[in-house]
């Protein structure tokens, strides 16, 4: 559909085939599972949209990369010298750490404040889904903010809360919070 394609016809077509299989279907086979006559305008569109995705050797990245990337940090983290940065890679969702004094603000939502029995309040950070601090994303933030600040202790990010924010063509923005454990 995104192509071009009718959604019917391309409900059809796809019906149990996957694209490579649709591309290596004859002119015949096609014609068949849409139905129609291979005088018919829409099967040649059909047909053309086929031949090029075919002719073409990389599979399109289409519209989803670039409305990925549309409003998109593109200065999220400077590149290393020739080491691989995964925060980088066109598929890994933005990562930041949230700063201490902001995270019952960026919390408050969820309800995740409760009474720490002196009278004050604590967040439950317990309940929050859990990321490994031997995760290839925490490990950037961990070595950019070290860099930073030399003077950071050791375990400095344990504990901590991590905003990843992906963003799809069909759900806009997704904001997820995540906390930083050392182990299971």
């Amino acid at each position: 559909m995104e192509e071009g394609i009718k959604e019917e016809l391309a409900h059809k077509l796809a019906d149990d085939a996957n694209l490579d299989t649709i591309k290596k279907m004859s002119v015949d086979d096609v014609a068949t599972k849409l139905g129609l006559k291979k005088s018919d305008s829409d099967f040649e569109n059909v047909m053309n949209v086929i031949r090029a995705l075919s002719a073409s050797k990389r599979r399109a990245r289409g519209k989803r990369v670039d409305l990925l990337r549309q409003g998109g940090d593109e200065v999220d983290i400077p590149m290393g010298d020739t080491r691989f940065n995964v925060l980088n890679h066109e598929l890994t969702p933005h990562h930041e750490l949230v700063a201490i004094d902001d995270e019952e603000a960026a919390l408050a939502p969820w309800e995740l404040l409760t009474s720490d029995g002196n009278g004050g309040t604590r967040l439950r950070r317990e309940l929050l889904p859990k990321i490994l601090i031997t995760d290839p994303a925490v490990q950037v933030i961990k070595e950019m903010n070290e860099a930073e600040d030399e003077e950071l202790r050791a375990g400095w990010l344990n504990n901590r809360i991590v905003r990843v924010i992906r963003r799809s063509p069909s759900a806009g923005t997704h904001v997820a919070y995540r906390l930083v454990v050392e182990g299971n």
